[in-house]
């Protein structure tokens, strides 16, 4: 009985606090008007359907090449974090990486991450998912800081280069495509935690469900190693009917989002006995602007109370909780405390955080 309780105490750590940001968003900003040049989308229809501003592309699309694989803008973001933080690089325990659109289906992109770093014999985790890896691979992380271990790296990042076709003609495509590279963006964000005990926000709850039993799919993306059999008897017109890439169904997101979104903040609100006004700010979903905006209206919170950036970036996916998270980096005093929801159509996952500014004690 002795021997399993000190096995069990053993495995009690502090709760790990972040102490590093890092981002990468590839090239210059794309703006509306130069989507209008490169792929003919009009400005004013980007406007009235999604809102954004501008998005980062790891493409070139004036010269149809793909300019920064997933494994650059990770590890540029997992630079920042580190250097941010001072730490030796080779201090670090463990690596957890989520994405939507790895570079390749084997090696796993975070191998190839910790290559870069330089990171030999360091115990390495990728998730494969939408919107909610980013909270999926912090949790992991959580429960991996025990023991001996005190630092994990936690990298979320996307590039849909592997879903875009750069030598089709985009004047033809169906709005229902166009607006895919319209509402998108590529980037990378990421994160150092640490059990040591000094200033940081940390990590009091993670909520991540599955609500998909039964539903139809709001986001299917498909990247295929072969083609089908009866491809041959299949016009390219027919083989992009049938085996569309990436296809969504707005109406359904547009409907359920909000909902899933308001569940998970009561959720994560009576969890910690929280009330509204206590939270300093708030983390929303990220899709596209108009929905982020109506859902933050949906749920009667200010915007002076939410930390917005898919206006400026794009839906980049697993980054995007990151890079909210660096947008509060400097702005924090103790006891701030923060709430953050991240939505994943594709088979309808809610995830949700609630993270509090704590300075280190001086007793350590």
């Amino acid at each position: 009985m002795l021997v399993q309780e000190l096995k069990q105490e053993s495995r009690v750590s502090v709760a790990p606090r972040i102490i590093g940001y890092g981002e990468c968003l590839p090239g210059s900003p794309v703006t509306n008007e130069q989507m209008e040049d490169v792929l003919s989308i009009r400005k004013e229809w980007i406007e009235k359907m999604i809102g954004n501003d501008s998005r980062h592309f790891a493409v070139d699309f004036s010269k149809r090449t793909i300019a920064y694989s997933l494994t650059d803008l990770c590890t540029a973001a997992a630079e920042e974090a580190i250097e941010q933080t001072g730490i030796n690089p080779q201090e670090i325990d463990v690596i957890v990486l989520s994405t939507a659109t790895p570079d390749h289906l084997m090696p796993a992109t975070v191998n190839l991450v910790a290559d870069r770093l330089g990171l030999h014999h360091i115990q390495t985790y990728q998730i494969q998912a939408g919107c909610s890896g980013a909270l999926q691979a912090l949790d992991v992380a959580r429960h991996l800081l025990v023991g001996e271990r005190r630092y994990a790296l936690v990298i979320g990042g996307d590039v849909c280069n592997k879903y875009m076709d750069l030598t089709r003609d985009f004047t033809k495509l169906r709005s229902s495509e166009l607006i895919n590279y319209a509402l998108f963006g590529d980037g990378a964000g990421a994160l150092l935690l640490t059990t040591k005990n000094c200033d940081g926000l940390e990590i009091t709850s993670i909520e991540n469900r599955f609500e998909g039993v039964g539903e139809e799919p709001g986001q299917v993306m498909n990247w295929f190693g072969t083609v089908p059999e009866n491809i041959q008897e299949l016009s390219k017109r027919e083989i992009r009917k049938q085996y569309q890439s990436a296809k969504e169904d707005y109406k359904a997101i547009e409907k359920r989002v909000p909902i899933m979104t308001d569940q998970v903040l009561t959720t994560l609100l009576e969890e910690r006995n929280w009330k509204r006004e206590d939270v300093t700010y708030f983390l929303p979903p990220q899709l596209g602007w108009h929905m982020t905006k109506a859902i933050i209206d949906s749920l009667g919170l200010s915007l002076d109370a939410t930390i917005n950036c898919v206006q400026e970036t794009g839906n980049n996916g697993n980054a995007l909780p990151y890079l909210q998270l660096k947008k509060l980096h400097g702005k924090l005093k103790p006891h701030n405390k923060v709430v953050g929801i991240a939505i994943e159509s594709s088979k309808w996952i809610k995830t949700g955080i609630t993270l509090e500014y704590k300075e280190g004690e001086t007793n350590e």
